[in-house]
């Protein structure tokens, strides 16, 4: 079965929901809610990746992210918490408070001290394909074969994650949708994801809500972020289809129930009050 993370940004400029939960207890009534859902994992980022996001300074994030943090850790202690950063210091600091699970859309490039902190704590890992960095990696966004290369990538970087000392099953794999492609590369991730399947790793998507999905449904202005959770349950329900081990999404409720009315019909149980 499919799980799902919600997506928790402390952040103000998050391209959905940058600014609503930037307060301690407005993100902490907000995990309450999707835990309440059935979200199965949270993740929470200090520091905004979309297209051209400007960095922020290691302090900055920590005051960001550890507390709540600590304080979902606190209030769920079985819950997986994921920290979405790209930063060792951040990491340790996360990890310390209760976080399990280190999101690193850089794939353990940005920071040479990463893994030996993913190491040391014993934590999980998600290695993203990203192109470039968040402030110009859609810039005219260019691949020769884009699954291959992609796979190829992440393919590259687990084994290198494995070399460092982090346990292959503490590994998952993120192809990285939105973050330095195009619609069409984006589809075609998407499309053929039992490619990243056969490399042995759970694989993660992070497609809510993203860009694409505007493009797709009206490609002269693209629909804003607040009108896509209909295309989002699609992909959603598409990716459940194909292998998907894990969705990052910002609607939890509405993506679980897509999804679990998917795999009955694949698995032929729902049980019809007709027969």
């Amino acid at each position: 079965m499919v799980q799902v993370m919600g997506i928790l940004n402390v952040t103000p400029d998050s391209f959905y929901d940058g600014g609503r939960y930037s307060s301690w207890r407005g993100a902490l009534l907000q995990a309450k809610s999707m835990v309440a859902e059935g979200a199965n994992f949270l993740d929470v980022g200090g520091e905004s990746t979309r297209p051209g996001a400007e960095p922020v300074s290691v302090a900055v994030e920590i005051k960001r992210v550890v507390p709540i943090v600590r304080a979902i850790a606190k209030k769920f202690p079985r819950l997986p918490i994921s920290i979405d950063t790209q930063k060792s210091a951040v990491a340790l600091a996360a990890l310390e408070a209760g976080a399990r699970i280190v999101n690193d859309v850089s794939a353990l490039r940005f920071d040479p001290k990463m893994a030996e902190i993913i190491k040391k704590k014993k934590a999980g890992v998600i290695l993203m394909h990203m192109r470039q960095d968040p402030s110009t990696m859609q810039v005219r966004p260019r691949y020769g074969k884009v699954v291959q290369e992609v796979v190829k990538f992440l393919a590259q970087r687990a084994q290198w994650a494995i070399a460092s000392g982090i346990a292959k099953h503490k590994i998952w794999i993120d192809p990285g949708i939105g973050f330095g492609k195009t619609v069409k590369h984006n589809l075609a991730l998407i499309r053929q994801i039992h490619c990243f399947v056969n490399l042995g790793y759970p694989v993660l998507v992070g497609h809510s809500r993203k860009s694409f999905i505007g493009k797709i449904l009206d490609q002269t202005e693209s629909l804003p972020a607040t009108d896509r959770l209909e295309g989002s349950l699609a992909v959603a329900c598409y990716l459940a289809m194909n292998g998907a081990s894990i969705l990052r999404v910002h609607d939890v409720g509405a993506t679980l129930k897509a999804v679990r009315v998917t795999e009955a019909i694949l698995k032929k149980e729902a049980n019809s009050p007709l027969t």
